[in-house]
């Protein structure tokens, strides 16, 4: 399709032969923003790493990933593709001056001067506000704040204007004010560049006022995808309803549920639909079946009891309170 940018399609990713990521296939469109959602263990860092052609030793994977219809996700990676890290501190390189380290970059993929590449990496800094760029360009990482640093990764991450920006949770132990900052920044510089963005995340709120799309992954498969709005305000996957009625907003004087039980860790899933343990829709075929994602109204859901999903949807996870609690 044109209007496809990151094509990526059965991608499977094991280790040791269990995998961890199961027939994922979605398509990244330009410009657009698409969340990856979904709880721990649900295989969302490992696709991200996976973009960029990053996986850790001792993973094996199959399918394709294309970007621009390439396969060789390496050489465009810090050009075409490029990762905003969840953990600044780890990313940036505690020996060298964080604008070596945005020079390097440049210098990386284009055959500019030394000065060249500098003046581009102070004015990198600049565009994502950080105060005094030609100054703070020659301190190390630890005389950053995190929000600072978090900002740092980001100018490094769109230095090169690369088409496909994937941010692994990048707002993770900020607190929800330097969350708001930072989440700005990447949506000026994102569009700035025109780069499309691929923003893992648990937050929901932040998959309700920064998404286009979202991604529901469970197990590592996808429950369901679509547009975000309609996939919060109207879940059609039993799962997604269950991460909906966690959020404090839909209490309404009721005690907050959790989801019943625990992912199923990768070598040990249950036999039919991975979700069927904690679904209070499971039948029997649930059990025996797994569900393959098919189209339903405006997105894809992988569920045999969809239509059975009430609206709204938190209603098959939320619990009365107690009138002694």
């Amino acid at each position: 399709m044109a209007d496809v940018l990151l094509s990526v399609r059965d991608l499977r990713i094991a280790f040791d032969g269990v995998e961890a990521v199961r027939g994922l296939s979605f398509d990244v469109r330009p410009r657009e923003v698409l969340a990856v959602v979904g709880e721990s263990g649900a295989g969302k860092s490992l696709t991200a790493r996976a973009l960029l052609g990053m996986l850790p030793p001792g993973a094996t994977t199959s399918g394709e990933i294309r970007l621009r219809g390439s396969l060789d996700l390496a050489a465009q990676r810090g050009r075409r593709i490029a990762l905003v890290p969840q953990d600044a501190l780890s990313a940036l390189s505690p020996v060298h001056p964080v604008g070596d380290q945005l020079a390097a970059a440049v210098r990386s993929v284009a055959r500019v001067s030394r000065k060249e590449a500098r003046v581009r990496a102070v004015a990198a800094l600049d565009r994502v506000g950080i105060p005094d760029a030609v100054g703070r360009a020659r301190a190390y990482p630890h005389e950053f704040s995190g929000g600072m640093r978090q900002r740092a990764v980001i100018a490094m991450a769109t230095i090169n204007e690369p088409d496909v920006l994937v941010a692994d949770e990048p707002t993770t132990a900020l607190d929800e004010e330097r969350r708001d900052q930072v989440l700005r920044v990447l949506a000026e510089q994102r569009e700035a560049v025109g780069a499309a963005l691929v923003l893992v995340t648990h937050d929901l709120d932040v998959v309700r006022d920064h998404a286009d799309r979202a991604l529901v992954m469970y197990a590592g498969r996808l429950t369901e995808l679509g547009p975000a709005a309609a996939v919060l305000g109207r879940p059609r996957a039993p799962y997604t309803a269950g991460l909906l009625a966690s959020l404090p907003e839909h209490a309404h004087g009721r005690r907050l549920p959790a989801l019943p039980g625990t992912p199923p860790a990768p070598g040990a899933l249950p036999p039919g639909c991975a979700f069927a343990p904690r679904c209070p829709l499971a039948t029997e075929v649930c059990h025996r079946s797994e569900p393959e994602p098919q189209q339903v109204e405006d997105r894809l859901v992988a569920c045999h009891h969809w239509a059975e999903v009430p609206h709204p949807a938190v209603e098959l996870f939320q619990v009365t309170r107690h009138a002694s609690a």
